[in-house]
């Protein structure tokens, strides 16, 4: 739960442990930590695939298109009055999700939730093609563009 730092806890330690791949569907996204981590697992050759809030991205906090550059795959999907998920499908196996926004003010300052639910094959087939829908949907975004 957030505030405390303990929601982060559980999204970081579902980036740390993830072994190929990690699909990402956010609203906001201006939480620092949580970029770090993924650029890292990126790096580490995990693949990251985001697809993120149109209008949300666009604003000059949003953390989305500084990712582009840093080898995360990003989408952008406006297609909603808000693309308002947030979770993320770790390995084909493990889900992430809440009400925990990938933000800073999520962690410091609102009533959120995180929760890791490990080795959940058929939930996380069903949140991937939730995303893989939502990723359809949206436009590429260009490192550096």
């Amino acid at each position: 739960f957030s505030p405390g730092h303990s929601a982060l806890r559980v999204v970081l330690l579902g980036i740390r442990n993830a072994q190929a791949s990690i699909l990402v569907a956010a609203y906001e996204f201006t939480s620092r930590p949580i970029a770090d981590a993924l650029v890292s697992a990126a790096h580490r050759g995990i693949k990251i695939y985001l697809v993120a809030d149109r209008e949300e991205s666009t604003k000059p906090y949003s953390l989305v298109r500084s990712l582009a550059c840093q080898g995360v795959q990003v989408r952008l999907n406006g297609n909603y009055r808000n693309l308002h998920d947030k979770f993320m499908v770790i390995d084909g196996l493990h889900v992430e999700t809440g009400s925990f926004n990938f933000t800073a003010g999520a962690d410091r300052s609102n009533a959120e939730n995180a929760m890791l639910l490990w080795n959940v094959k058929a939930m996380a087939e069903t949140y991937a093609m939730e995303w893989r829908r939502l990723w359809d949907e949206g436009q590429d975004v260009q490192p550096g563009g």
